[in-house]
């Protein structure tokens, strides 16, 4: 699975178990560490964190100050 792909999914994860089961959890807390060493290997794998958050994206900044 591409780096960007596994992180993304790995923080869907982690995000849906924090909303059913809170942060304190420990399945959650799992998930969310998990979701961090994702990102981590994105992350030396040459990928941005725009890469990872599209919807952050300097190109997605730009066109929304031209509207």
């Amino acid at each position: 699975m591409h780096p960007i792909r596994r992180a993304r999914t790995a923080q869907h994860r982690a995000v849906r178990a924090i909303a059913q089961r809170g942060l304190a959890h420990p399945g959650s807390r799992a998930l969310l560490a998990a979701a961090a060493l994702a990102a981590t290997a994105a992350w030396e794998a040459g990928h941005r964190v725009a890469d990872l958050h599209t919807l952050l994206s300097h190109d997605h900044e730009s066109r929304s100050r031209d509207c």
